[in-house]
């Protein structure tokens, strides 16, 4: 047994199998991939990698798994279970891009899928089935998917899994801000094995006395994304960083199958070569002297109106495709012009039994229930709120509204009409 020790949560306990899993190239890779991305370009403390947030959740897990075992709710659940499950927290990110989820934007690739040869194949692979039997890669796996049949899945995946407190308690403390605040200990003791009629083997729930916690964590999630996350100078860098990727696998620079193996600065000088693109050149050497784009336009989402904009977040191609038209337009260059607009699924979701005081086991949804807060409403309030649509432009420029906002407005369909498409 060694012992790490970490600025979140001191003392990490690593145990034989992990110790050989972090001694391998996928994971040692996640100490140059950093959690936040591009944020430290406006956070300078988010420097953090992949790799402490990959011992943090193995750290939680074994913590979550002594407390349920504790309360006697793991009897029933085999130990080799329980180790699965730790390995899936360890692993759970090992697919990840250089510069965190911005790629996956651009439509590469799921990171999950990216993950799924690394931990079924190579030396992961091995390591997992010498330790925990041959079909424990398939297990871990699954448990990463969110398709896994354990009774712990909920620790994986799910709507207060490991990871999600792991990142939003790192994040805010690396970037010096107070809006992630969770009562993690609160929320780990209240964490209860039900069964449910759609889970009859097991799941992870929430006692009810744990809804203040629960809440604490959505609200951490919210303030993240409205702050960090989602700070106009940080979505400014993951576009510009967007467009540098895309053109750089259009012109053949770098092959899309091969981006998830490099590091954060591996990927940068990769393409920093004489045959980059013009543009390409301008992107790159502008994100690495902190040089951004600049808000030309902004509007809340709320302001919108429903579905407005949404060929932005979800069509990436066509994205680019009118960034070059509007570029042309007003007599910008290309790339000089790029649209955001971040999306989220289920921000604020939650989909987790509870169990009741009265010993009766009830499906926490995005319905609530009495006496807790009314989440659809609320949810896709503080979504729209956080989200923002946003032109940035090299340097300052004054756009005009009026046609901006005629183009947001139209569906993907009448996009391609308006720029012949």
């Amino acid at each position: 047994m060694e012992i790490l020790r970490d600025p979140l949560w001191n003392n990490i306990r690593l145990d034989d199998l992990a110790l050989d899993l972090l001694e391998t190239p996928v994971l040692q890779r996640l100490r140059y991939v950093r959690q936040l991305g591009l944020a430290f370009l406006v956070y300078p403390g988010a420097t953090h990698s992949r790799f402490e947030h990959a011992l943090g959740a193995w750290h939680l897990a074994g913590l979550a798994l002594r407390l349920l075992e504790e309360r006697g709710a793991l009897e029933g659940i085999p130990v080799r279970e329980q180790q699965i499950a730790r390995a899936a927290a360890l692993l759970h990110d090992v697919g990840h891009y250089p510069f965190s989820h911005a790629l996956e934007e651009i439509g590469v690739t799921d990171h999950e899928e990216v993950a799924r040869p690394l931990i079924t194949d190579g030396e992961i692979g091995t390591i997992l089935r010498t330790h925990l039997g041959d079909d424990a890669p398939a297990k871990v796996f699954a448990l990463i998917e969110g398709r896994s049949e354990s009774a712990l899945q909920g620790l994986i995946s799910g709507s207060i899994d490991l990871d999600k407190i792991e990142y939003l308690k790192r994040d805010a403390t690396m970037c010096g801000v107070p809006y992630g605040e969770i009562d993690v200990d609160r929320l780990l003791n209240s964490l209860v094995v039900v069964s449910p009629p759609d889970r009859p083997q097991g799941a992870i729930g929430v006692h009810e006395k744990g809804l203040s916690a629960l809440e604490s964590l959505l609200f951490a999630k919210y303030q993240m994304y409205r702050n960090v996350y989602w700070h106009h100078a940080v979505r400014s860098a993951t576009a510009m960083y967007k467009r540098l990727v895309a053109v750089a696998i259009d012109t053949g620079a770098v092959r899309a199958d091969r981006v998830a193996r490099f590091t954060d600065e591996g990927l940068l000088v990769h393409l920093d070569t004489p045959s980059l693109t013009a543009e390409a050149r301008v992107l790159l050497d502008a994100i690495r002297v902190r040089r951004l784009h600049k808000r030309a336009f902004e509007r809340p989402a709320a302001s919108l109106g429903e579905d407005v904009g949404e060929w932005i977040a979800t069509d990436y191609r066509l994205t680019h495709a009118v960034e070059n038209a509007l570029a042309r337009e007003f007599g910008l260059a290309s790339g000089a012009l790029l649209l955001d607009f971040p999306t989220k699924t289920q921000m604020l979701g939650v989909d987790i039994p509870m169990l009741r005081r009265d010993g009766s086991v009830q499906r926490l949804t995005a319905e609530g229930f009495e006496g807790a807060l009314n989440l659809p409403r609320l949810s896709d309030e503080l979504y729209q709120s956080a989200r923002r649509l946003r032109v940035f432009t090299a340097g300052r420029v004054v756009l005009p509204e009026a046609r901006i906002l005629q183009i947001v407005q139209l569906d993907a369909d009448g996009v391609r009409r308006e720029f012949g498409l």
